[in-house]
């Protein structure tokens, strides 16, 4: 097999079920989407925090996209804030959308890429 039909690793999905807790630290080299508990850091290409979901401790990615509940800090290129977001975060990003009815508090500090 030939190095283009292998599947890459950063296309990878891990899926945090709503009926899981992690206390602890994940990383990942594709996207981590948390719909139940994680108590930790999260390091990965991307992560979204679904509906239902909560994440309380730290997330560094390219990309983050809350939907669900985050208390800590955020450190990443693109930040989505869903309508249902509810946000607690000293908040590190270059691009930042914010949807009408997200819930937002804390230090957000807009950097430049190097």
């Amino acid at each position: 097999m030939t190095d283009s039909h292998r599947p890459s690793a950063a296309a990878g999905r891990s899926l945090i079920g709503a009926d899981v807790t992690i206390t602890g630290d994940i990383g990942a080299e594709g996207t981590v989407e948390v719909t139940g508990t994680v108590e930790g850091k999260i390091a990965a290409r991307a992560a979204i925090v679904g509906a239902g979901g909560r994440v309380t401790g730290a997330i560094s990615a390219e990309t983050v996209d809350i939907r669900g509940q985050m208390d800590g800090k955020i450190s990443c290129v693109v930040l989505i804030l869903r309508s249902a977001a509810e946000v607690r975060a000293d908040v590190n990003y270059q691009n930042l959308t914010i949807e009408s009815g997200a819930q937002i508090e804390g230090r957000f500090t807009r950097t430049t890429s190097a």
